[in-house]
């Protein structure tokens, strides 16, 4: 299957607020993204994940190596635009990304911005905000809302400009546990569109769902492929500083007791079908 993103041996460094010393936080991080897929990127704080985000769509460009969108370098000024029409980013705090009084006019920036013809404008606000559930806030001030209702709405700015791919980072980090749910339902809904959905998270259980899972420590990839398959390898994911879904951490435990459990059963109906099938024979 075809690309979106490829980025090729990237670094990437901050300077040390303190000492004024480089600190390198990715250390030639080479991954290749389908188009069409959903990807969730896990990491504790300080692995690198939310700085690998920011290079997907040109907010950060890479010390060394390369970062191609659909075959464009987000290096080349020319291609920014474009580049950040293929890939929206939304962001932990959707305050940062709230930037009008209304509703819909605050969903309206980006494409007025873009240049798109008023009638097109109208359409693209209308279903954005109704495939987020908030299209009858519309008329609403924007700061009134609750948390997982703004985030909506920076979700909804971001659709309006039907980019490609869309990097989630972070973005339940400040929710509650209803925010954070309507949040994972909307990149369900984005995925069965077609959209590529890259989700940095540091929330195991968001991750079951992903076509593939990716696990950074220390600014380097560690751990690459489906979370069935990432998630059984118990040790080497709490080596990380991260832990497992608490389905596979109590299967792990039985199975340390005698039963030999199957630790790519994720959800919870599959965990208790697998420890009924244990039991049973």
């Amino acid at each position: 299957m075809e690309s979106i993103i490829k980025t090729q041996d990237v670094t990437y460094s901050y300077v040390d607020a303190d000492t004024g010393i480089p600190q390198k936080v990715l250390k030639g991080v080479s991954l290749e993204i389908e188009k069409g897929s959903f990807v969730a990127i896990l990491g504790h704080n300080g692995s690198g994940k939310s700085t690998f985000a920011k290079l997907l769509n040109g907010i950060f460009l890479p010390e060394t190596g390369a970062v191609y969108i659909d075959g464009m370098n987000t290096a080349d000024e020319s291609l920014i635009i474009e580049i950040r029409r293929r890939v929206g980013m939304v962001f932990q705090n959707p305050d940062n990304q709230i930037v009008s009084n209304v509703v819909e006019e605050d969903v309206a920036f980006a494409p007025e911005n873009l240049g798109y013809p008023s009638e097109e404008i109208r359409e693209r606000v209308e279903e954005a905000l109704k495939l987020v559930g908030m299209y009858e806030y519309r008329l609403h001030a924007p700061h009134l809302l609750s948390g997982g209702q703004k985030q909506r709405i920076a979700i909804a700015g971001v659709l309006a400009m039907s980019p490609e791919c869309i990097v989630f980072d972070e973005p339940t980090a400040m929710l509650d546990p209803r925010g954070r749910k309507d949040v994972i339902d909307i990149i369900k809904k984005l995925r069965e569109m077609g959209k590529t959905v890259v989700l940095i998270t540091h929330h195991m259980d968001e991750t079951i769902d992903a076509d593939r899972l990716v696990v950074m420590s220390d600014g380097q990839v560690i751990m690459d492929g489906p979370p069935r398959e990432v998630f059984k390898d118990v040790e080497a994911v709490r080596a990380t500083g991260l832990d497992v879904p608490e389905t596979v951490d109590l299967m792990y435990e039985l199975n340390k007791g005698g039963f030999d459990l199957d630790l790519s059963a994720l959800s919870v109906e599959e965990c208790a079908r697998e420890i009924y099938r244990a039991v049973k024979q």
